[in-house]
């Protein structure tokens, strides 16, 4: 894949939050930029409002990851527009956090099913694709939460972690036909989730930081643009967390 191409890049869940920092990254190179939404139709005011944050138009896909079905078409509708899909970024996620004597099987499966499935699902497909080409970067969002958990994140970090182990597989699997596959596993970045901390566990967690502070989500997207364009890293797990897990 010759990185003076425009490429042709799938970010789920990629509204906000981290996909979104991504996709508009990605799209000041003139990348052709598909989003997809799992969660509903956009109104056009959504729509105009989200377009207008990129560079260059995305295209906007609604499906559910966690369908095989859903990802079987999201997949599909890219191919049939753009003949190939050289960059899968699988960022959708959710969390449902409680401890886990409190947490439901519905609970830790729906979690399961949107970020660790969702993955498996995508990747299906759209490896499919890359190996006719011969070529293709697949980056998958993972956590430092699935690298050494995280109190009330039973099913989040269990997702996670399984991330980590299907990301160097697909790895092993995909460098058969020159294909990539990485993970970028963040810490604390600013977010709707961690929006939702106090003041004394945001002073709490910047504390165990060695840089002292939260990362935003244009670092992470550096991450991720990093990796699309190194040819030669392969099976990776990147923390980005201020060395929180040195």
């Amino acid at each position: 894949m010759d990185t003076n191409d425009k490429k042709v890049i799938l970010i789920t869940g990629a509204t906000k939050g981290l996909g979104l920092a991504d996709a508009i990254r990605l799209s000041k190179d003139s990348n052709n930029i598909v989003i997809a939404n799992s969660h509903r139709e956009l109104s056009d005011a959504e729509r105009d409002e989200l377009q207008s944050k990129f560079a260059n138009p995305v295209d906007i896909l609604v499906g559910d990851v966690a369908s095989e079905d859903d990802a079987k078409s999201m997949v599909n509708e890219v191919v049939d527009k753009y003949g190939r899909i050289d960059v899968l970024i699988n960022n959708a996620g959710i969390t449902q956090d409680t401890l886990l004597t409190r947490m439901k099987a519905d609970s830790f499966k729906q979690v399961l099913d949107t970020n660790l499935f969702g993955v498996f699902n995508m990747t299906k497909f759209a490896l499919k694709n890359m190996q006719k080409k011969r070529q293709g970067c697949i980056i998958n969002m993972a956590s430092i939460a699935g690298l050494h958990g995280n109190l009330g994140q039973a099913n989040y970090s269990a997702s996670k972690a399984g991330i980590v182990g299907l990301t160097k597989t697909i790895a092993q699997e995909g460098a058969l036909r020159g294909i990539r596959c990485n993970a970028v596993a963040p810490g604390m970045i600013t977010s709707d989730m961690t929006a939702k901390l106090s003041d004394k566990n945001i002073k709490k967690w910047e504390e165990q930081i060695p840089l002292g502070r939260f990362g935003n989500p244009d670092e992470v997207a550096e991450v991720v643009e990093f990796l699309i364009n190194s040819r030669y890293i392969t099976g990776q797990v990147i923390t980005v967390d201020g060395g929180l897990t040195m």
